[in-house]
């Protein structure tokens, strides 16, 4: 079932030209075509837009798309999240594995999109509930991962992971990632973690730099809850990081609960989206590794 847009809401970083420029080039295009276009209110570009804050941005558009890498696709996801408004990323970053649709296929992807020509795809979202003394400290939401990390130290943290109040292990490391899907072939992928298809709600859990190389990740269903505790240690301080943002410090009295958020995000794909060619063209899938480019090209 196709929606109707009659208004678009742009974001991404408009201070970097790489942006800017199909920024420019998308508003003109759909102006054109008589779409009401927003933009944050902070965005300077002298543009035909309507400027509203952040927050109005997924509440007042129809659709949202953000230019720029997986960091601009991660801070629109959060907004998008709350009113249900599908997100369209145009890829400006290095590996785009969320923002799948190239500056030169944007305008065509656009258009198909307007037409009613897409399909749409429902994301996990993952929610983080950090307790201090059996009391509520914070909580935010995860489209990529939440990572449990030592922090200010040179010395191993000792996390003890439970799901669904099931002892799993004790982890001994620099820390521990749960994932989603979609960010599986984030963090955790660089950590040794498996890439898992985006529409399955599984959840997975990756040791970082794990002392006992018998440490493996494991991949648990979106059900169930998992815990984390981190075990008193000499000199340990570790943080709970959220899709790059600081939730902040955990001790070995405090608790960290993570399940699968009520919300989720709904990305827009134009026609033709491939999500296994995504990965053989960021990933470099078959392609001859003993052919290496000058630095520089």
């Amino acid at each position: 079932m196709s929606i109707k847009i009659e208004r678009v809401a742009i974001l991404g970083r408009h201070d970097d030209p790489r942006v800017a420029e199909p920024m420019t080039v998308l508003v003109e295009h759909l102006t054109k075509l008589g779409i009401g276009v927003l933009c944050d209110e902070r965005m300077r570009l002298d543009l035909p837009v309507k400027r509203v804050s952040s927050a109005a941005l997924s509440t007042d558009s129809d659709l949202m798309i953000a230019i720029g890498g997986d960091g601009t696709m991660l801070y629109a996801g959060n907004l998008a999240r709350t009113s249900g408004v599908p997100l369209l990323g145009i890829n400006r970053g290095r590996l785009g594995f969320l923002a799948d649709v190239s500056p030169d296929e944007m305008l065509a992807s656009v258009d198909h999109i307007l037409a009613g020509e897409y399909s749409c795809e429902s994301r996990l979202l993952l929610r983080a509930r950090l307790t201090r003394a059996g009391k509520p400290a914070a909580s935010e939401t995860a489209f990529n991962d939440i990572v449990l990390q030592r922090r200010e130290t040179g010395r191993m943290v000792d996390v003890v992971a439970t799901i669904d109040d099931t002892y799993v292990n004790t982890h001994s490391g620099d820390g521990l990632i749960v994932a989603t899907a979609t960010g599986s072939t984030a963090y955790a992928l660089s950590c040794g973690g498996p890439i898992i298809d985006p529409r399955l709600d599984a959840v997975v859990i990756v040791p970082i730099c794990p002392h006992t190389l018998t440490d493996r990740p494991i991949v648990v269903p979106s059900s169930k809850s998992i815990g984390i505790r981190v075990l008193q240690r000499e000199d340990t301080q570790a943080e709970v990081v959220i899709d790059g943002r600081t939730l902040g410090a955990i001790g070995a009295d405090d608790a960290l609960t993570i399940s699968a958020a009520e919300q989720r995000i709904q990305l827009i794909h134009p026609p033709g989206y491939d999500y296994f060619g995504i990965l053989r063209s960021k990933l470099f899938w078959g392609r001859d590794s003993r052919v290496r480019e000058e630095p520089g090209r």
